[in-house]
């Protein structure tokens, strides 16, 4: 990874990845690539910021429930505890409006190949897609990205996976025909 966008989302997954360098050789070899890249992305969002949350704090909540508030011990809960110190001072155009609408958004992008997108990550492209630049999403670890990066390209929002071959490898066991 060489530079981050100006306004970027960062899903969950690639914090708590990144905490996982706590112990370094009890890292797969297959995901230690993985694991140095969400190290790196979340280094560069502390010392640069340019992270897009929703006004309503569903994706603080969610970094809340599976980060550690005081900052320690891993890379992924020092981002935590930054975003907790910082979020307040975020450019305005970061903070992004979203409107839940029963188990969506009002914001989600309409594409049929959409339809069964996880409902806790719609949060993350709900912020995406409301945003007016629609900032890339960082995605370090769950597959089923893997497998919506083109309808969600469709509609205009980007996914930068941490480690493009350990993701699809994933997804290839998982969704061996495809969805």
């Amino acid at each position: 990874m060489s530079k981050l966008p100006k306004a970027f989302l960062v899903d969950t997954n690639v914090a708590v990845t990144a905490n996982k360098h706590i112990d370094i050789n009890k890292i797969p070899d297959d995901m230690l690539k993985c694991v140095l890249e969400c190290v790196e992305i979340i280094e560069k969002v502390i010392e640069n910021g340019g992270l897009v949350i929703d006004e309503g704090q569903e994706i603080v909540e969610e970094y809340r429930s599976n980060l550690n508030m005081s900052g320690a011990p891993g890379i992924g809960d020092k981002f935590m505890k930054w975003i907790y110190t910082n979020q307040w001072t975020f450019p305005v155009e970061n903070m992004v409006k979203i409107t839940k609408s029963g188990t969506s958004y009002e914001e989600f992008p309409v594409h049929q190949d959409l339809t069964n997108f996880d409902l806790s990550d719609r949060k993350f492209v709900a912020t995406s897609f409301a945003h007016p630049k629609k900032p890339p999403i960082f995605q370090a670890t769950d597959s089923k990205w893997w497998g919506w990066k083109e309808p969600l390209a469709d509609v205009g929002i980007k996914v930068h996976f941490a480690d493009e071959k350990f993701i699809s490898d994933i997804y290839n066991r998982k969704f061996p025909n495809g969805r």
